[in-house]
């Protein structure tokens, strides 16, 4: 059985595991969540940057450190995973999502001020597939209506736009580490990236439970106490050593997922071509992280089928996100501004295939032939 997904596994992990297990601390910024907090602020260019437990606790403390309240209003697309809602929808907004872009599956910048009312707090960016919205559009609607913009760069470390990393672009971002991403902690984890000044000191507190536990160790005050509502949202130094052992791979993690992704795409060109399959677009201002490889089929029942062959041969492909403006809790705590041309329908006509950092070019070309068979047998059939 070819998965859809293992966790990246580069081969330092270990070592750095056990160093971490004879260390003297193993709990929350320890020796390796330092390392990796340097790593990103030198790669990020950014100050503040802070390891967390998921990228959902990531999100969580971006509606904190906003001061989301009860009946503001967050706009967001509805495709997406549910934590980016769940974030916002935890602290009392109603959620107001937006229809998104046929080509790039991220939300469409040009729908959203039509979605803007005197209780809008913030705009959510959504990098579908390690491909980054269009930020200087997005950024210039919320200046001009002074609002806070959220990258949820779950997918997109790695990834740029106009040669800025994603994440970086917005007044705060987030990344996941979750085992199924590029890069992964061990399983679990996130980062929080503040990009506004203003922000940075206080989310080390909201992360920090609270306290200023953090400027206490620093010798920036004398006794760390209660001084803001948080939680607990460290990483702990064992996850983070495993990410420390990515971090230092993490531009050959990177060109390998690039590689399998581009040979896909170079691979059902024809297919494209021939008007079986809709390929992935990437936009001419990004460069795009390889996260995921996606095409779009003809109907909801050709993409049952599609899954159903896949899995005769032994190779797992899947759907992604049931639109959250037509799950309960979105239909309850939310709604949906404007009409939904595309995100409905490219949910139901999506498929994903196998890619992960550890596959082998072996497995890919299984993949590959058996793509090319299912549409081979549908002619046959047609033609039957």
């Amino acid at each position: 059985m070819i998965p859809f997904n293992l966790p990246p596994v580069t081969g330092d992990e270990e070592s750095f595991i056990q160093q971490s297990l004879v260390s003297s601390k193993m709990s929350g910024d320890g020796p390796f969540s330092q390392k990796c907090h340097q790593w990103f602020q030198e790669n990020l260019n950014r100050q503040k940057v802070l390891l967390t437990t998921s990228c959902t606790h990531s999100l969580e403390m971006a509606a904190l450190l906003i001061d989301i309240q009860p009946n503001d209003e967050v706009i967001m697309p509805s495709y997406t995973f549910v934590s980016t809602a769940n974030a916002f929808a935890l602290r009392g907004a109603k959620i107001v999502f937006v229809d998104i872009r046929a080509d790039t599956k991220n939300i469409d910048e040009e729908k959203i001020e039509a979605a803007i009312t005197a209780r809008t707090k913030a705009i959510v960016a959504v990098h579908y597939a390690g491909v980054v919205c269009e930020m200087n559009r997005i950024m210039e609607i919320a200046t001009l209506h002074d609002l806070v913009v959220v990258e949820d760069a779950a997918q997109a470390m790695m990834s740029l736009y106009d040669g800025k990393p994603a994440g970086t672009i917005g007044h705060i971002g987030a990344y996941s580490f979750h085992e199924t991403k590029n890069y992964t902690s061990g399983g679990e984890g996130g980062l929080l990236i503040v990009n506004d000044s203003d922000l940075a000191d206080r989310a080390e507190i909201i992360r920090e439970k609270g306290t200023n536990r953090s400027q206490f160790f620093r010798g920036a005050v004398d006794k760390y106490t209660w001084v803001d509502i948080g939680s607990s949202y460290l990483l702990n130094d064992l996850s983070a050593a495993y990410l420390w052992g990515q971090l230092i791979n993490a531009e050959v993690i990177n060109n390998r997922r690039i590689e399998l992704f581009n040979r896909y795409v170079e691979a059902f060109l024809n297919l494209e071509n021939e008007g079986h399959l809709e390929l992935p677009n990437i936009p001419d201002k990004c460069i795009s992280n390889g996260h995921m490889f996606y095409f779009l089929l003809a109907s909801l029942s050709e993409r049952t089928q599609f899954i159903e062959f896949l899995g005769s041969k032994g190779i797992m492909s899947v759907f992604h996100y049931v639109p959250l403006h037509s799950s309960p809790a979105g239909l309850r705590l939310g709604e949906f501004s404007g009409d939904d041309v595309y995100t409905s329908e490219i949910s139901n006509r999506l498929v994903r295939l196998p890619l992960f950092y550890n596959m082998t070019n072996d497995q890919q070309s299984e993949v590959i032939d058996a793509v090319h068979e299912f549409f081979t047998l549908g002619k046959i059939n047609e033609k039957e």
